[in-house]
């Protein structure tokens, strides 16, 4: 789960990371509010939008008066921000960050999330903040530097003052620098995130090292023990059908193809993608109902696909284990009945109750192609692709 920047720094706040002064707008005159309330020019207004890359799409702004604020927060608010993260798409801006301008002196990147290749957490830091990290691990990657710290020993402060030192920092920084690692690293483990992430970090003329930015992502499978942060779910920063998905813990994506497709694991939801690609089509969601989905699950899985119009066939693939076969065909069939079925539906199953499964569908007097085996699955998608 993604939140928002202003979202991220209360939550800085509460560990004692040193965030800069501002507060969220969802408003003109909300903007001019806390930029009275801060008393001081320069001001930055920042939309709040769940991607990065905001600053160079026209998102973030520098104010110099009450009326450079008024004009700049008229431009965002409602704007349609477009950004790499966003897609041509974009976004739509419904609330802005007004903050204190600071005096910088460096901009720095400071990262933490899991680095599954070493069942580790990767703690990254870089002096080329500001930058996307991706562009400066492939053009400057000895600008990076990186610890991995074990789970079970957690970061100490060893660890922290190891990147002080690669940062180069000057001694009156390395001092904040490592109780604010140590804060973040808690914050992390505290919070189940998935991702931590300070673009850019700043140090200032005046001597302090504040997190000019802030990006927290958590791990969905870890809310469950973390009621409070799901009130910081923003439900216009996601897709709607994904939204719709989560209500019956349907793990779904949206995509930009035209085969949607049903699976039974995440593996299997891979290797179904790579072979409608195979087939001359590109795969229009990733939809896992999982093991243990019940007819119901089937049903609203199926719902969903189909409310995607950019869908010109579907293509159900599963290995019947613990979803058995019948009951995945008892909820195609419950779907089918209810929800008017414009497009080709592909579907190939093995595992437990296969023969009863394919009986079902074949009884259920709908226009439904059932595959023999994948081999047969995939000529009936390409068919389908090529019309």
């Amino acid at each position: 789960m993604k939140i928002h920047e202003y979202q991220a720094k209360q939550i800085f706040a509460k560990y004692s990371i040193p965030v800069s002064k501002g507060k969220v707008a969802f408003s003109v005159d909300e903007a001019l509010s806390v930029a009275k309330e801060l008393g001081k020019y320069p001001v930055v207004l920042k939309a709040q939008i769940h991607a990065g890359g905001r600053g160079k799409g026209g998102g973030v702004k520098l104010a110099n008066s009450e009326s450079e604020v008024k004009e700049l927060a008229s431009s965002l608010i409602g704007m349609t921000l477009v950004t790499h993260q966003t897609g041509p798409e974009g976004k739509i801006v419904k609330k802005i960050l007004v903050e204190e301008g600071l005096p910088i002196e460096s901009e720095l990147y400071f990262g933490m999330l899991p680095d599954r290749a070493t069942g580790t957490i990767a703690v990254m830091v870089s002096s080329a903040g500001g930058m996307d990290i991706e562009e400066v691990a492939a053009k400057e990657p000895e600008k990076i530097i990186k610890v991995n710290v074990d789970p079970l020993l957690g970061l100490q402060p060893y660890h922290a003052r190891q990147l002080a030192f690669g940062l180069k920092l000057a001694p009156e920084f390395v001092k904040q620098f490592v109780p604010m690692a140590l804060s973040l690293y808690k914050l992390f483990v505290e919070n189940d995130c998935s991702l931590v992430e300070i673009n850019p970090l700043i140090t200032t003329f005046d001597g302090r090292l504040i997190a000019l930015d802030a990006k927290i992502n958590f791990d969905d499978n870890g809310l469950i023990r973390h009621k409070e942060l799901l009130e910081l779910r923003d439900p216009d920063e996601e897709d709607p059908l994904e939204l719709e998905a989560s209500k019956y813990n349907l793990n779904y994506i949206k995509m930009n193809g035209n085969i949607g497709n049903m699976v039974n694991g995440a593996g299997l939801a891979m290797a179904t993608m790579d072979l409608i690609k195979l087939a001359g089509a590109e795969p229009a969601n990733f939809l896992d109902v999982g093991g243990g989905a019940s007819a119901e699950m089937v049903e609203k899985g199926f719902r969903i696909i189909l409310s995607d119009p950019n869908v010109k066939g579907v293509f159900i693939n599963i290995f019947g284990g613990i979803l058995r076969c019948d009951v995945l065909a008892e909820g195609i069939v419950q779907a089918a009945k209810k929800v008017e079925v414009k497009v080709p539906v592909v579907i190939r199953m093995e595992g437990t109750n296969v023969e009863k499964g394919r009986e079902i569908l074949q009884q259920s007097g709908l226009n439904l192609i059932v595959a023999s085996d994948l081999k047969d699955a995939a000529q009936k998608v390409a068919a389908i692709a090529r019309n």
